[in-house]
């Protein structure tokens, strides 16, 4: 314990030493070796000057860029995929692809946008629940898993050992027993409080379970960065959920002490979209577990359904290992598209500059721009450069609202009742750039016009600021805002 304390001082009195050469050195690789937005090479740059040590450490932890690297190349889709793809961009280039509603026509574009950069499909005979309630939400999950016959896939950025687990786990492990093919995708830094004894359990009951970007040491997580964020549960390729809510104590309502009442949004999907939620899984799978499910035939049949869906959705995903950030686009041109209203709820608003000016813009053109954030802040960083960004929305004219019952962890955006986007992205600059995310962007009216009346419905649980309201806050709180603005390209 002496040498290792010793070899620690060494190491940290070497570097006081050389932390201009340091420096130096990093803001070298910075500037020249990285391709990163300006604001957020000059925001490093200070971080590193102005606060040595701490920025050191800072970007040692969440600073690598490994964007678009080799080491998420395994990922590449499918050349199948891409056929689908390519053949439905030919239908819409040459207007043989007939929308059933004649209201989604203008919307062709975002359609063929999506397909370009996300390569995302258009399914046109989906059945969609939407859950804002987590008990809700959870029961449907465990109904439609005791019913599975031939596989359970379920992929979550937080998964928490407790009694809500224990349910779960208390029917894959009966599932697994049956013979039904379970397998369990988990985010590293999002399930580092679950202990290595209960994925055992899990392996030892015949379900297989992989861990997405893994720590260095143990329980130890450097990487703060690059984390799978996608909830996604798919079972026997016929049903699909995809949204906000992970699985803990907290997001069914039996964790109060601390946020209170857990509002969130997500979707149970049945219908060919379901196939699109399948391939999502298999291939963060295969990066994470070394394996090819695509040799596997049987994890993508098509089965028939019992439901006559009519609600046409894309399934839209990016992250480090995209060309491009899709999710961020889809939502930049969903607010560009809208004419009449925008309704937007997001735990944290911390948009970038184009999207900031796209929402004032609509704002100040008599677009009923709507934006709903919590009352109270799990990242206090982060909730106060969310305050100060929906500060500049009241002063353009938008109607910005703080939901008072509870946490809002809801990341819906739905425009002129038409359109709807619903996911695992927040409105900040991680999801659209650092995190893997998957949205279903749904073109119905019937799913929308739901959507609205349940943001419509938490404007009774909110208070509204306004421009004058936002102008009185408090010294303490500018301050919070401006400092927090200062570091929000890095949040």
């Amino acid at each position: 314990m002496e040498m290792l304390w010793d070899i620690t001082k060494a190491l940290f009195l070497w570097i006081l030493d050389n932390l201009v050469f340091i420096n130096i050195i990093l803001s070298i690789l910075i500037i020249f070796f990285q391709r990163r937005n300006p604001t957020a090479v000059w925001t490093w740059l200070l971080v590193l000057y102005f606060i040595p040590i701490v920025g050191f450490l800072l970007y040692l932890v969440v600073g690598q860029d490994y964007r678009k690297s080799r080491m998420f190349k395994m990922k590449e889709i499918e050349d199948e995929i891409k056929y689908a793809v390519r053949r439905q961009e030919e239908s819409i280039y040459r207007r043989k692809l007939r929308l059933k509603t004649p209201e989604m026509e203008r919307f062709q574009s975002l359609i063929l946008y999506n397909l370009n950069t996300a390569e995302a499909v258009l399914t046109d005979n989906n059945d969609i629940r939407i859950f804002t309630d987590g008990r809700e939400k959870f029961d449907a999950l465990m109904e439609e898993m005791k019913g599975a016959k031939n596989y359970i896939h379920l992929q979550y950025y937080i998964i928490r050992d407790d009694e809500l687990w224990k349910e779960i786990e208390e029917i894959l492990l009966k599932k697994a027993a049956e013979g039904v093919e379970v397998r369990v995708l988990f985010d590293s830094m999002g399930c580092r409080k679950m202990r290595e004894k209960s994925w055992r359990r899990l392996e030892k009951g015949g379900v297989e379970v992989a861990e997405f970007f893994p720590a260095f040491l143990g329980q130890f997580q450097f990487r703060v960065n690059y984390r799978n964020h996608r909830k996604i549960a798919v079972i026997d390729g016929r049903v699909g959920f995809v949204g906000g809510f992970n699985i803990g104590r907290e997001y069914i309502g039996l964790d109060t002490k601390k946020f209170g009442y857990w509002r969130d949004t997500h979707l149970c999907i049945e219908g060919s979209a379901v196939t699109s939620l399948a391939v999502r899984f298999v291939l963060d799978w295969n990066y994470a577990a070394k394996e090819n499910l695509f040799l596997e035939d049987r994890l993508f049949e098509i089965p028939e359904y019992e439901r006559d869906g009519r609600s046409l959705v894309q399934i839209v995903s990016s992250g480090p290992d995209s060309k491009y950030d899709s999710v961020r686009d889809n939502y930049l041109k969903m607010i560009q598209m809208a004419e009449h209203h925008i309704y937007l709820q997001t735990p944290y608003f911390i948009p970038d500059q184009a999207i900031l000016d796209s929402l004032k813009i609509a704002a100040k053109s008599g677009v009923d721009v709507r934006i709903m954030i919590p009352c109270k802040p799990d990242h206090p960083f982060v909730y106060w450069a969310t305050y100060s960004y929906l500060g500049e929305m009241a002063a353009a004219g938008a109607k910005c609202y703080t939901y008072q019952n509870g946490f809002l962890h809801a990341k819906t955006l739905t425009i002129d009742g038409l359109v709807s986007c619903v996911g695992t992205a927040n409105m900040d600059i991680r999801s659209f750039q650092l995190n893997f995310e998957v949205n279903a962007t749904i073109y119905s009216e019937r799913t929308s016009q739901k959507l609205r009346d349940a943001f419509e419905n938490d404007m009774l649980h909110c208070q509204e600021v306004t421009e004058e309201s936002y102008r009185q806050r408090g010294l303490s709180i500018r301050i919070r805002e401006q400092i927090s603005r200062l570091f929000s390209p890095l949040l």
